[in-house]
């Protein structure tokens, strides 16, 4: 194996779009802690029963970097690495990948490891690691990859609409009584990564419709040569309404492919069931 991609997992992008005879995948999840409960976020996770647990509690859900070590036992396969992280601004999983890169370098010696922050999450991170196969099949050096990718990064846009206010009044981050006003009126928030990886608040319209008008005038605002780019959706058990934006946006911008992805427990907490992410 020549080139491994190591991502964390908030990164939602299917195994068999990244691996190929030249390319390996693999994740390293995070966890998820609720009440007296750890959820792994790995591919074991019933992602129904963690959404119903989550759901049902009055308290929010905690998540948990994976440790450096994690990382160090993925980084020993290929001749190359490269590990996609969340956002640096989001998690602290962007600092233990480095740490484990430079554990590697110290007991193992010279070997290619290379740390993006994406600066995103969810599907942005897999259209990272895709863009990393991407380069791979062209035979580029892993010193132009590092260019290509940092470049791709530096350009995506990564958007959520979100149908609930639920998990955002649990963490603190709104006041009960504002979220209790805003799903009154049917306000919906369009939140997203900004060029320095955090999340916030870009737009809000009241109700679903209007909400993803105005999220694809966003995006036909922000995102260079969208004919060139591929579309990623990831959604929080909600196919139809990811279907359905598609649609929508196909309307008036042209891309170049769309690949529809269900999301982790780590993007379940923070989307919240019927919301999804966007990235292109």
């Amino acid at each position: 194996m020549k080139v491994k991609i190591v991502a964390d997992s908030g990164c939602e992008i299917s195994k068999q779009l990244i691996e190929n005879e030249d390319c390996g995948y693999d994740k390293v999840p995070l966890s998820l802690h609720l009440e007296d409960r750890v959820y792994v976020d790995d591919e074991s996770l019933d992602v129904d029963e963690f959404l119903q647990h989550m759901e049902a509690s009055p308290t929010h859900v905690k998540s948990a970097s994976p440790s450096p070590q994690n990382f160090l036992d993925k980084f020993m396969v290929g001749e190359s690495v490269f590990a996609v992280t969340l956002s640096a601004k989001i998690s602290a999983t962007y600092q233990s990948a480095m740490m484990a890169k430079r554990m590697y370098l110290e007991e193992y010696g010279k070997k290619f490891i290379h740390i993006f922050d994406s600066l995103s999450a969810s599907i942005g991170e897999g259209l990272v690691a895709l863009k990393i196969v991407e380069c791979t099949k062209k035979e580029l050096s892993n010193m132009e990859i590092v260019e290509h990718v940092n470049k791709f990064i530096k350009s995506m846009r990564t958007y959520f609409l979100i149908d609930k206010f639920d998990t955002l009044v649990k963490s603190g981050r709104i006041n009960p009584y504002v979220a209790k006003l805003a799903s009154m009126l049917n306000i919906k928030p369009i939140c997203g990564a900004d060029e320095n990886g955090n999340i916030t608040m870009f737009d809000k319209a009241r109700g679903y419709n209007k909400a993803v008008k105005r999220l694809i005038e966003m995006i036909k605002e922000n995102i260079p040569d969208p004919e060139n780019r591929i579309l990623g959706i990831s959604h929080v058990r909600c196919y139809e309404k990811a279907i359905g934006f598609r649609d929508e946006l196909l309307k008036v911008i042209k891309v170049k492919d769309v690949i529809i992805e269900e999301a982790s427990g780590l993007i379940s907490t923070y989307a919240s069931r019927g919301g999804f992410v966007v990235a292109l």
